[in-house]
């Protein structure tokens, strides 16, 4: 099965300070070894790269060249699927947005949902449920606890 990943869930594996990423890297570990596969598309590694980048949200933040070569591990990862938005996910973009009275904060979280959905991806592992339960097309896979 393959799980689309937030970028929460990429910030919480690959920042040790963070206080999911325990739990981050212990859902990570699992689903590997039960054979399944992670979905990434380009929107995210550039949220990632912007936030672990950035010292206002990060403690220690990352240099731009280290958030380069972890985002390119991840692009390039034998246990990772590629997922890029097409016509159709930007259709149903423009569509959520309007249909569910989303603003500009919604934006990249909405996209990466279209995205994933367009590609056949059901199960999207991140901590912000609220922001893809409303889409009614995804199975949350959460690791707070």
């Amino acid at each position: 099965m393959t799980h689309g990943i937030d970028t929460d869930f990429l910030v919480a594996v690959e920042v040790r300070e963070h206080p999911f990423h325990l739990r981050a890297d212990a859902l990570l570990t699992d689903l590997l070894a039960k054979g399944h596969d992670l979905a990434v598309a380009p929107q995210t590694l550039a949220e990632f790269i912007h936030i672990v980048t950035d010292g206002k949200r990060m403690p220690h933040p990352l240099g731009m060249a280290e958030a380069i070569q972890r985002a390119s591990h991840w692009w390039q990862a034998a246990e990772v699927v590629r997922v890029f938005p097409n016509s159709e996910a930007v259709t149903d973009f423009l569509s959520w947005l309007q249909l569910q009275g989303l603003g500009r904060k919604r934006l990249l979280d909405t996209l990466l949902a279209a995205t994933f959905h367009r590609a056949g991806i059901r199960h999207i592992i991140t901590n912000n449920e609220r922001d893809y339960r409303a889409f009614g097309v995804f199975e949350i896979v959460g690791y707070r606890e």
